[in-house]
């Protein structure tokens, strides 16, 4: 048996076999629908059900059941139980289609004992559609690909840079990283991702980092540097010692660039020196908001983050529809985001 999938924003339509998900159906239909990890540990491919329900051979982890009682799905996962009308659209917002480009390294700089500064050149006839934010490919040799966040935003000379966490027994950030020379060639599938800002909330910021996630959040931040339609900025950056916090010094010379901005580092693994918060970013989120209804949320970094944080959030009145998230994930190597 098989049913029948709408999508409410472009009329798009397609049967989804028994044996199939939403997400597999649509590929095979050449329906266009962002993914990434395609084993629902990213959230790339949350969608709603506006008709219908679905059903899961194992609930993923990036969505939260608060998420699913609202009617949120994740495409790659989801089998629908019935025809299904979904919405696929973030809000409007239109994203140029990636394309495949070459560039070469240009330095590798290191910013803590196990975070690199990458930085990658394109060529000159190489003009991108970019939204800070989002994220790019690696492409290797055995038809695999790493993903990572740009950490800026904007592309000044057809640069690109990336913070890039070294994993241990990695092959990319262990083995292939620390051999990279200046000039190495590296084919990229670029931009890729629906994670940047939603100018048209109209609401306070609350941006939620742990680790490297940090860099898609910097990115979209420096676009709303000097900028008067710039919202109240709320940044919280967890890490586990303070020789982690790689950017301090360049977050704290926002101050005067972002409107009521306010920066909370939180240290996981604090030493009796340190004076600031302790404990998990999430935590500190909802022990200074009591109520997050009026705010839009942004969420970058680990799942086990995420996911508390959606739950927690959602708990202090945040909606789900102004709520986003990038989940870097590291189960498996062709989903890898570091």
């Amino acid at each position: 048996m098989s049913y029948h999938v709408c999508i409410a924003e472009t009329d798009d339509a397609f049967e989804v076999g028994d044996d199939e998900s939403i997400l597999e159906a649509a590929i095979r239909a050449n329906v266009n629908m962002a993914h990434e990890c395609q084993f629902g540990g990213c959230g790339t491919c949350r969608i709603k059900l506006l008709e219908g329900s679905v059903r899961y051979d194992e609930f993923p982890m990036a969505l939260t059941e608060e998420e699913h009682a609202e009617g949120y799905a994740l495409a790659c996962q989801a089998r629908p139980n019935t025809d299904v009308v979904i919405s696929a659209a973030a809000k409007g917002m239109e994203f140029a289609p990636a394309v495949v480009v070459d560039a070469k390294v240009k330095s590798i700089v290191p910013l803590t004992a196990d975070i690199a500064h990458l930085t990658l050149q394109l060529s000159e006839q190489t003009p991108l559609d970019y939204r800070p934010g989002q994220y790019m490919n690696i492409l290797l040799q055995d038809g695999s690909t790493r993903s990572f966040s740009m950490a800026s935003a904007s592309l000044p000379d057809n640069m690109l840079d990336f913070h890039i966490r070294r994993i241990e027994g990695g092959y990319f950030t262990g083995e292939l990283l620390a051999a990279m020379q200046p000039q190495m060639p590296l084919s990229l599938e670029i931009p890729l991702g629906t994670f940047c800002y939603h100018e048209d909330d109209w609401r306070p910021l609350v941006m939620v980092a742990t680790g490297t996630g940090l860099a898609p959040i910097k990115a979209i931040l420096e676009s709303l540097l000097d900028n008067d339609d710039c919202p109240p900025v709320s940044l919280y950056w967890g890490m586990r010692t303070e020789a982690d916090l790689y950017l301090c010094q360049e977050i704290e010379s926002w101050r005067e660039r972002l409107y009521e901005f306010n920066f909370v580092p939180v240290l996981s693994r604090a030493d009796a020196a340190w004076e600031g918060r302790r404990g998990h970013v999430q935590h500190a989120v909802v022990e200074d908001f009591d109520d997050l209804s009026e705010h839009a949320v942004y969420l970058c970094g680990s799942p086990d983050m995420i996911t508390e944080a959606k739950s927690l959030f959602s708990g202090r009145g945040a909606s789900l529809d102004y709520m986003y998230s990038d989940s870097f994930t590291f189960q498996k190597p062709v989903a890898l985001v570091a």
